[in-house]
C-alpha cells in the first residue's frame, strides 16, 4: 500500500496518506501575530487545503486534538472552530493547554481523517 506525503518541509510533511487514513501534522498559523480566533480560523483554512489535496473534506474528520498555549484561549478558539465545523459531521475532540514551540503561536491542531470509501 502506497504511502503519500503531502506539503513536505524540511523536518515533517503537512499530512500523510496511507490506508484509506490521513493523518495531519500539528497545523500552526502563518500568521501568528493573528489572536487565537484569528490563528484557528487560519489552521482550519489550512487543515481544508490539506484535506482536499489528500482527497478528501472536513466531514471525514475522524478525531482532533487541540493544543492551546493558553487553555483562557478555549473560548475565542470555540468561536473559529463552530463557524468552521460541520455539525453533521462532528469528529472525536480533545483540546489541551500546553507550550508551543514558538511562543507567539497561541494555537496548534492536528487530525486523522478517513478517505471518501473506494
Amino acid at each position: 500500500m502506497a504511502i503519500r506525503r503531502l506539503a513536505e518541509e524540511g523536518r515533517l510533511s503537512g499530512a500523510v496518506v496511507h490506508g484509506g487514513l490521513v493523518y495531519l501534522a500539528g497545523q500552526v498559523a502563518d500568521d501568528p501575530s493573528l489572536d487565537a480566533e484569528g490563528q484557528t480560523a487560519d489552521i482550519l483554512a489550512q487543515i481544508d487545503a490539506l484535506l482536499a489535496e489528500a482527497g478528501t473534506g472536513k466531514s471525514r474528520l475522524l478525531s482532533i486534538t487541540i493544543v492551546l498555549a493558553d487553555i483562557r484561549d478555549a473560548p475565542a478558539m470555540n468561536r473559529a472552530w463552530d463557524r468552521w465545523l460541520d455539525p453533521a459531521a462532528k469528529p472525536a475532540r480533545m483540546t489541551i493547554e500546553a507550550p508551543l514551540v514558538d511562543p507567539a503561536w497561541r494555537v496548534e491542531i492536528t487530525g486523522i481523517a478517513a478517505l471518501p470509501d473506494a
